[in-house]
């Protein structure tokens, strides 16, 4: 068993960020560093598994932060998809970010745009200047899982994207939206599963001090799951 003080082991299913530094001068910015900073031991996946369950590629996790890659192939988003249907079944806690978002709004019966300019022309353009990096506003929907994480209002986040969430699946709900009603974060209605999505780059350079509050989240998430021995947790995730 884990102390409440131990990392927690956190998997990460996808490419890790390129563009070093620091960020806002707390931690290094990359979902490695920024995983440490919250409070996990990061676990990266190999993008392919070897045909083995989910059940198996996650055993010794205790939640997965799905970011997508950086040359996304219909093979790897569908993999990201199998993953998400997995994680509900199991209520294994779960962060999508940028495609991998869009990957589990599919998997889950939504419909997403795949190029937002053209589908929809009267959206503004997604970025921020003079903000560092590529940035704009969105409004956080009070009483919330996303709103206890970020605050209720207006913040700005770092999210430059041609393609969207057209239509929530069926079991979510928008829980941030752009001034233009652009969806830019999800999430899962029943409070039994912790399964957040964000269309923005929460480790990224770019990213705000307040946005390591959604990888902290998740591990507060997976820690609450951490009440089983470890024999019973694998019999529970052999599926």
């Amino acid at each position: 068993m884990f102390s409440s003080t131990d990392p927690l082991p956190i998997a990460i299913y996808g490419s890790e960020i390129k563009v070093k530094g620091r960020g806002v001068g707390l931690w290094n910015t990359d979902y490695h560093g920024t995983l440490v900073a919250a409070g996990a031991e990061p676990v990266f996946l190999e993008p392919n598994h070897g045909g083995e369950s989910w059940g198996e590629v996650l055993d010794n996790v205790y939640g997965v932060v799905a970011c997508g890659f950086e040359h996304h192939t219909p093979g790897k988003l569908g993999d990201i998809e199998s993953l998400c249907l997995w994680c509900r079944s199991h209520r294994f806690p779960l962060l999508t970010i940028d495609n991998a978002l869009l990957a589990m709004n599919s998997a889950f019966g939504g419909l997403n745009y795949t190029d937002l300019p053209r589908e929809l022309p009267e959206a503004l353009q997604h970025r921020h200047p003079p903000e560092h990096g590529l940035r704009h506003a969105i409004n956080v929907t009070p009483g919330t899982l996303m709103c206890k994480i970020y605050g209720e209002g207006e913040i700005v986040v770092n999210s430059e994207h041609r393609q969207a969430i057209q239509r929530v699946a069926k079991g979510f709900a928008a829980t941030a939206v752009a001034l233009d009603n652009v969806i830019e974060a999800v999430e899962h209605t029943n409070d039994n599963w912790f399964c957040v999505g964000v269309q923005w780059q929460p480790a990224s350079p770019s990213a705000s001090g307040l946005d390591i509050q959604v990888f902290r989240a998740l591990i507060d998430a997976a820690r609450a799951k951490v009440t089983t021995p470890q024999s019973s947790r694998k019999l529970a995730m052999a599926g």
